[in-house]
């Protein structure tokens, strides 16, 4: 008999991973409920996705700008994806915002560093994992063309 898996489960793991609903409940129904296991498989499957993405042409997006609260640090960024349906996405949005706040605190001197660093806001997860999941929940490739970072005094 397999356990009672409920739909704010479904949808706490669909939001997180941008996985399909059938596919959320299928992979919960398989782990047992264990809702951690299912989590993993799921990202796990997402990022394997966005890497089939990664020769998708990307020509909207957005530039999002942090400025440091003492006015003395700011950056800015430039992250594309492929539509402007997605350019227009919170997701979307919130990463390039959470992107140029990475820069801005950490000081990256490429694009190859900042994707392997540890995110500020949560230093279990990579920066480069953290775009990918980006990529799994809107089935968009996403890029990080270019960023600056510029400080008084530097």
């Amino acid at each position: 008999m397999s356990p009672k898996i409920s739909s704010d489960l479904i949808r706490k793991l669909r939001d997180q991973t941008g996985a399909p609903v059938m596919r959320v409940k299928q992979v919960l129904e398989e782990v047992g409920g264990k809702e951690k296991l299912a989590s993993e498989i799921l990202k796990k499957e997402g990022f394997e996705k966005s890497a089939k993405r990664a020769d998708r042409e990307t020509s909207a997006g957005v530039v999002a700008v942090y400025s440091h609260h003492t006015g003395k640090v700011a950056s800015i960024v430039e992250l594309l994806c492929e539509t402007d349906f997605v350019a227009r996405n919170s997701l979307f949005i919130d990463l390039g915002n959470n992107l140029a706040m990475q820069i801005a605190s950490m000081n990256p001197k490429d694009n190859e560093e900042l994707l392997s660093q540890d995110y500020i806001k949560d230093p279990s997860q990579k920066v480069g994992d953290l775009i990918k999941e980006v990529i799994a929940k809107t089935g968009e490739n996403i890029r990080l063309t270019r960023f600056e970072r510029i400080e008084i005094g530097k």
